[in-house]
């Protein structure tokens, strides 16, 4: 299989705190994968060591076919990385529209632009004139997804999406993940909310305490109690 992303033995440190223990990963174009694992396991170390923002000590990132290990962040996006951090970062005092004006990546082209955007968050669309800090928490996720989306990425990091939404947002954010799926975009993201994973993911891949521990298909996945159990303590 072809793999859009693949990730092989990374050990990641803070400072001399080893985080990551040789964790490895792959996506394949139109897939979705999701990294599941507890508070503190290493799921957004993973996703800072793919992005750059902490370079892994060894191990190595492919993406699109090429090494990328250690490259830096706006060096990933410009290849066609689209990153949406946990906390979200948005521009508060800029408007809605302003804010997806700000996720263009100059020479990149596709399918995304301001009006397919929109038309896929109509949230967004009802309030694009509206300042960013006055959103909601699941309407500022919905901006930061769409923002990343802006850039035409060839690969969407979601890192936590549903983390502190109301569940009828998570709802709705299922939906929207839903549809993207259908338009073959392809999804890695980390996730604690096991259902919400279940539902939208096509693989699944655990970690805990900075080991991968289980990797397999959603299906395979959802006979797994003991993996569960032990690891996402359902």
């Amino acid at each position: 299989m072809n793999h859009i992303l693949e990730v092989d033995g990374l050990n990641s440190f803070y400072g001399r705190s080893h985080i990551l223990f040789g964790a490895s990963l792959s996506v394949a174009p139109g897939e979705t994968v999701c990294l599941m694992g507890r508070n503190g396991a290493g799921k957004t170390t993973t996703f800072r060591s793919i992005m750059g923002l902490t370079p892994p000590k060894t191990g190595r990132i492919i993406f699109k076919g090429k090494n990328c290990t250690g490259m830096p962040s706006y060096k990933m996006a410009r290849m066609g990385m689209g990153f949406v951090p946990e906390d979200r970062r948005i521009f508060g005092p800029l408007t809605v529209q302003e804010n997806l004006e700000l996720g263009k990546i100059s020479g990149r082209k596709g399918r995304w632009a301001m009006d397919t955007v929109l038309a896929q968050f109509p949230i967004l669309e009802r309030c694009k004139d509206r300042l960013g800090g006055s959103l909601s928490g699941g309407e500022q996720q919905m901006l930061t997804i769409a923002r990343a989306l802006m850039g035409n990425p060839d690969l969407l990091v979601l890192d936590e999406p549903t983390e502190g939404l109301a569940p009828v947002i998570v709802t709705v954010l299922k939906e929207l993940i839903m549809g993207l799926k259908s338009t073959d975009t392809t999804i890695l993201l980390s996730e604690q909310n096991i259902r919400f994973a279940m539902g939208v993911s096509d693989r699944v891949v655990v970690i805990d305490k900075g080991h991968v521990v289980y990797t397999g298909t959603i299906e395979e996945f959802k006979n797994q109690e003991m993996v569960q159990k032990k690891y996402l303590a359902v």
